[in-house]
């Protein structure tokens, strides 16, 4: 899952960054209110982690911006300790949490993943697409009760397919959502062929159906 972390603070940045990269997380920073929405013009993001005190505006710019844009993505404020208004305009402008300074990472972590759940998984950290089951908690994927070998960038993979069906992705789209916007620079996404053949081929060796299909010019589409 892909991360925009809006805050100032460079080595809170880093830290933040630092942490989540190794739960999985593709994380990127900005530092100011015109660094966000410049970024928030071009990429997107699945979670956004929005300080409200930064250098150049208030963050609830940034929020009012999202809004207005229609953005769609789970926004956690970071508030100080005694920041009362700054909690409440935050959620009633659209912010899905709130976290308070100082904090431990594995509360933020825990707190991003009940945003993804309760926002995008209906809530549990189990999904289900026919007998493919995976499980966000341990990174595993099964089929037919079957556990899968398959990387972490696979059920990456496969979980984007899934709380997408029904939806043409592009294979720019796919990239930047599991490698980040460096990708934007390469020549082509032929490797992403290559991660969707491998991951065809580890589901139907479990004797699952292939509900990934090929919508040529366009991308690829889950399809149940």
């Amino acid at each position: 899952m892909k991360i925009l972390i809006i805050e100032d603070n460079i080595a809170l940045s880093a830290s933040i960054r630092d942490y989540l990269e190794t739960e999985h997380f593709i994380c990127e920073c900005a530092f100011g209110v015109d660094e966000a929405r410049e970024k928030l013009s071009i990429f997107t993001y699945d979670f956004i982690l929005l300080d409200i005190m930064l250098p150049d505006g208030d963050g609830l710019d940034v929020l009012r911006f999202i809004k207005a844009e229609k953005i769609v993505s789970n926004v956690l404020i970071i508030s100080a300790r005694d920041a009362l208004d700054d909690k409440i305009n935050g959620l009633e402008g659209g912010a899905d949490d709130y976290i308070t300074k100082p904090f431990h990472l594995p509360e933020l972590h825990a707190r991003l993943r009940a945003m993804y759940r309760r926002n995008s998984l209906q809530g549990s950290h189990i999904v289900t697409a026919n007998e493919i089951e995976l499980d966000t908690n341990t990174i595993e994927a099964r089929v037919h009760s079957l556990l899968l070998d398959i990387t972490p960038k696979e059920f990456d993979l496969l979980l984007y397919f899934i709380v997408n069906k029904d939806r043409v992705l592009s294979r720019q789209a796919i990239a930047t959502h599991l490698w980040g916007d460096y990708t934007d620079n390469l020549a082509n996404f032929d490797f992403i062929y290559q991660h969707i053949k491998n991951l065809r081929k580890k589901i139907a060796a479990a004797n699952g159906n292939d509900y990934i299909e090929t919508v040529y010019g366009l991308g690829y589409r889950f399809k149940l």
